[in-house]
């Protein structure tokens, strides 16, 4: 695959066959990924990927809690608050995507079970957590690594015909994921990203978002 086909074939995919990716292509693909780049070479990334029964018990877990708490307790809270231009990128956003899902902007319930996608991974049958270690106050500096660590494995999994969506939202419940994974409490968890082979017969899977024009985000200077 050439690489600007990569680029476009990489889109948030909401809908996953249950069909797993063999270890050998999940190996080259990570493999490829650990190729980003990072400041200093630091590399901050640690990724831990489930599958099989272990991707389900997180998923059903993950789920509960999710039903429970729906803001969880995430490592990095944020409050999605945005404004101008950037509110309505994520408002055009969501209804778009409600759109393809068959969900209304006053249906609270079906809005929710919109939400609730998130904690069931949309299905996949795989999940990359990526963690970075609390033992630096650079914590800017490392999310924009793994950003480009994330865009990396992302292409990575698209060039092996390999569907993604990143997701922040299933950060929201980090202790859960340590314990589960054995992970140390030092290590936070930033980000987490659902893959899988992309299940054509969901509609949702035909949502695309648009880009600003390269003028309104690029400034060329001589």
């Amino acid at each position: 695959m050439e690489f600007a086909d990569a680029v476009h074939a990489r889109h948030s995919y909401r809908g996953f066959l249950p069909k797993a990716v063999d270890d050998k292509t999940l190996k080259e693909v990570f493999e490829l990924a650990n190729w980003a780049p990072s400041n200093c070479n630091v590399q901050p990334w640690h990724v831990h990927i489930v599958s099989g029964e272990a991707c389900d018990r997180l998923r059903k877990k993950m789920k509960a809690a999710a039903i429970e708490n729906p803001n969880g307790n995430s490592d990095f809270p944020w409050q999605g608050k945005f404004s101008g231009a950037y509110r309505e990128r994520q408002i055009c956003s969501a209804l778009g995507l409600w759109e393809y899902q068959g969900v209304t902007r006053e249906d609270r319930e079906k809005r929710a079970w919109s939400w609730m996608r998130n904690f069931e991974f949309f299905d996949a049958p795989h999940v990359a957590f990526i963690f970075v270690t609390d033992e630096f106050p650079e914590t800017l500096r490392l999310a924009a690594d793994v950003g480009m660590y994330a865009q990396t494995l992302m292409l990575s999994l698209a060039n092996a015909g390999i569907g993604s969506c990143p997701q922040t939202s299933i950060s929201c419940f980090p202790d859960m994921v340590r314990e589960e994974l054995a992970v140390e409490s030092h290590f936070k968890l930033l980000m987490g990203l659902s893959f899988g082979y992309v299940d054509e017969t969901d509609a949702a899977n035909n949502f695309r978002t648009e880009r600003e024009a390269l003028e309104d985000t690029t400034k060329f200077h001589y």
